[in-house]
C-alpha cells in the first residue's frame, strides 16, 4: 500500500497516482486495469456530478411522485393507456430515489465507499429501472399505434391487458438485472468510481455475450420497434388528414369533422406527439451510455473516466 501527500493511504498497485487511488481495498477485484492508466479526476468534476445529480434527483423524485399522486387521486385518469404512463413514472421515481443519495455521498468521497455488494445492488437498480422505462416506452408506442394506425380494427386496450403487459415488463427487466448476480458478466465501478454498471471492459466470454445481448435486447430492438410504430403513426395521420381535406374540398366545406370527432382525433394525435417526445428524450439520454458499453467492447481507449461521467449524467437526466 502507498500513501498520498496528506498521509492517507491509497490502493494503487502500480505506484502512480490514478483515478483508482481512493478505491477501498475490498473493491479492487472489480477494478479493470484499464482505469490505472488515467490520472485522478479534477475535484471540479465530482462537484459538477454531485450538483447535477442532486438537482436532477429533486426534480425527478418530486415530479414523478406528483404524477403518481395525481393518477391515484383522479379517477378519470385511470385509463388503461395511463397505466403505462404511471408505470414509467414509478420506474423513474425509483431510479432517482435509490441512486441519487449514494451518488452524492460517493462524489464527496471521490470513490465508491459502500462495498462490492452495494455496488451490485446499485447497478442492479439502474438496470432494472432503465429496462422498465424503455419497455414501457414500447408499450406506450404500441398503444398509440393501435389507436391511430389500426383504429377500429385494433383490439381495445383493457385494464387487465395493460396490467399483464406491465407485469411482463418488470419480469423481463428483472431477468436481465439479476443475470450478473448469477455469473453472466458482473457489475463493476464506472471509471469515475462514484457509480456502478455493467462490465464492458473485461473481455471474457461471459461479459462479451451479456453486454452485446443486453444492448441488443434493451436498446436496439426497442429502438427499432418504436421507430416502426411512429413511422406508421405519422404516415397514417398524414394520409387521413390528406383524405379528409380532399373530400372536404370536393364537397365545398371547410371540414368533414364534427366537434366531438375533431376533439377525439386531436386528443389522440396530441398524446402521440407527447409519447414521441418522451421516447426521443429517452434515447437522447441513454444513447451515450449505450455508446459507452459498445465502446468498451470494441475500442477500449475511447473510454475515459470523464466519458463515464457524461454517460451517467445523461442517463439520470431522463428521469425528469
Amino acid at each position: 500500500m502507498s500513501f498520498l501527500n496528506d498521509g492517507s493511504s491509497y490502493t494503487n498497485p502500480y505506484g502512480n497516482h490514478t483515478v483508482v487511488d481512493m478505491v477501498p481495498e475490498d473493491m479492487l477485484h472489480l477494478i479493470d486495469s484499464h482505469w490505472y492508466g488515467f490520472p485522478p479526476l479534477n475535484d471540479m468534476w465530482y462537484g459538477i456530478l454531485a450538483f447535477f445529480t442532486g438537482t436532477t434527483g429533486v426534480l425527478a423524485v418530486t415530479g414523478n411522485l406528483i404524477v403518481i399522486w395525481v393518477f391515484m387521486c383522479t379517477k378519470s385518469l385511470r385509463t388503461p393507456a395511463n397505466y403505462f404512463v404511471v408505470n414509467l413514472a414509478i420506474s423513474d421515481f425509483t431510479l432517482m430515489a435509490c441512486m441519487c443519495p449514494p451518488m452524492l455521498i460517493n462524489s464527496y468521497h471521490r470513490t465508491w465507499v459502500f462495498g462490492p455488494f452495494a455496488c451490485y445492488v446499485y447497478a442492479g437498480i439502474g438496470s432494472l429501472t432503465g429496462c422498465a422505462s424503455i419497455f414501457t416506452m414500447c408499450l406506450i408506442s404500441y398503444d398509440r399505434y393501435n389507436v391511430i394506425v389500426k383504429g377500429i380494427g385494433g383490439k381495445p386496450l383493457t385494464t387487465g391487458r395493460a396490467m399483464v403487459w406491465i407485469a411482463l415488463v418488470w419480469i423481463t427487466s428483472i431477468a436481465w438485472t439479476i443475470a450478473p448476480f448469477f455469473g453472466w458478466s458482473r457489475y463493476v465501478p464506472e471509471g469515475n468510481m462514484t457509480a456502478c454498471g455493467t462490465d464492458y471492459l473485461r473481455h471474457e466470454m461471459v461479459d462479451i455475450t451479456y453486454v452485446w445481448a443486453y444492448t441488443a435486447w434493451c436498446y436496439f430492438l426497442p429502438f427499432v420497434f418504436i421507430v416502426f410504430c411512429y413511422w406508421y403513426i405519422v404516415a397514417a395521420v398524414r394520409s387521413h388528414e390528406k383524405a379528409m381535406r380532399d373530400q372536404a374540398k370536393k364537397m365545398g366545406v371547410k371540414s368533414l369533422r364534427g366537434d366531438a370527432d375533431a376533439q377525439k382525433k386531436s386528443a389522440d394525435c396530441t398524446l402521440a406527439k407527447i409519447a414521441l417526445i418522451n421516447v426521443s428524450l429517452w434515447f437522447m439520454a441513454w444513447t451515450p451510455y449505450a455508446i459507452q458499453n459498445i465502446g468498451g467492447m470494441v475500442n477500449k481507449p475511447m473510454i475515459t473516466p470523464l466519458f463515464t461521467i457524461w454517460g451517467s449524467l445523461f442517463a439520470k437526466a431522463n428521469t425528469v
